[in-house]
């Protein structure tokens, strides 16, 4: 018998259209012998199945069903392709959770964890994870310019303290620029981080639970043809991603054991992919990613495919995992 399986996807941040796209890519890969899928598009004015008519359904929030010409359909599983809020920071996980409904991601408060950049880095730095040095502003702080850049130096990072698809982030070159960075990360989010510039190669790397172990997929060097990996980079072509990454045999290894000791140490599963900054044969964090991009475009896919395993295997263990945790 088919389970099924509700793809949720949009979401209330900058990032719902891109969601969108990696819950149509989940919907249209998965095993149709195995599993009834449902698009189900959650947004800010309202939560609706979408049938394959582009008829839409309303979803019951009491129990999350929907009801379609009179039968009632509940869920054995949900796919969560929301980037941003309220997928990937736990909040939508969280309401599942008390609903007993099973799911692909982490558990809601892991999610939380990850999605908060400055609690990550201080959740693994005790474990002796290299991170950049960083400074943490609230909204409505003052800016002191003169401590920050000293502290941080130039050239530096501005970035929403959660967020995805680098909305909001500047690469700040000159002390006289440093305010509009700071106002545009206060756009996207009451907290910001400033991080330090690192100079060194760029990479990410997937990793997953598959088949029930840590598995750490091949790793994508990303080389941007802009100032850093922003949104022209990872979505309208303006990067490099190679697969495998062209760096050495200490630096891979290197690379592995921290992913896999990243996942461990924060108690993860399902789907994620980890950025880092490679200084000399050091792997510097810089952040997290629990719904990583699963679009034509995205990094995960290419990485899966590179490993041998199809959207299709990606995404059926994804659910069989979820349902047997």
């Amino acid at each position: 018998m088919k389970k099924n399986i509700a793809i949720i996807m949009g979401g209330y941040s900058s990032e719902v259209e891109i969601s969108l796209q990696s819950g149509n890519v989940v919907y249209q890969n998965l095993d149709k012998a195995k599993y009834e899928a449902y698009p189900i598009h959650i947004l800010k004015n309202k939560w609706v199945y979408v049938d394959e008519n582009q008829t839409e359904h309303p979803i019951n929030v009491g129990d999350f069903t929907t009801t379609v010409n009179g039968y009632k359909i509940k869920f054995d599983c949900v796919f969560n392709a929301i980037h941003g809020h309220p997928g990937e920071d736990g909040i939508f996980l969280a309401y599942l959770e008390l609903l007993g409904l099973k799911h692909t991601s982490a558990p809601f408060y892991q999610m939380a964890v990850t999605f908060n950049k400055r609690d990550t880095l201080s959740f693994l730095k005790p474990y002796g994870i290299h991170v950049a040095n960083s400074h943490y502003m609230n909204k409505g702080d003052k800016i002191n310019k003169e401590s920050i850049l000293k502290k941080i130096g130039l050239p530096c990072f501005v970035k929403p303290n959660k967020g995805g698809s680098s909305f909001g982030v500047s690469k700040v070159k000159h002390k006289d620029d440093l305010n509009q960075a700071i106002e545009n990360a206060f756009k996207e989010d009451h907290e910001i981080l400033i991080e330090e510039f690192l100079d060194g190669i760029e990479i990410s790397v997937g990793v997953i639970q598959f088949n029930g172990k840590i598995k750490v997929l091949p790793i994508t060097e990303i080389v941007s043809e802009n100032e850093f990996f922003d949104y022209e980079a990872k979505y309208l072509g303006q990067s490099q991603e190679i697969t495998p990454a062209r760096i050495t045999e200490i630096q891979e290894k290197n690379v592995i054991k921290t992913s896999e000791n990243i996942y461990k140490h924060l108690n993860l599963s399902g789907l994620s992919r980890v950025d880092f900054i490679i200084v000399g044969d050091t792997p510097y964090f810089i952040e997290m990613n629990m719904v990583p991009g699963i679009t034509t475009e995205s990094i995960l896919p290419k990485q899966a495919k590179a490993a041998g395993i199809s959207l299709k295997e990606l995404f059926g263990n994804a659910i069989e995992m979820a349902i047997s945790n």
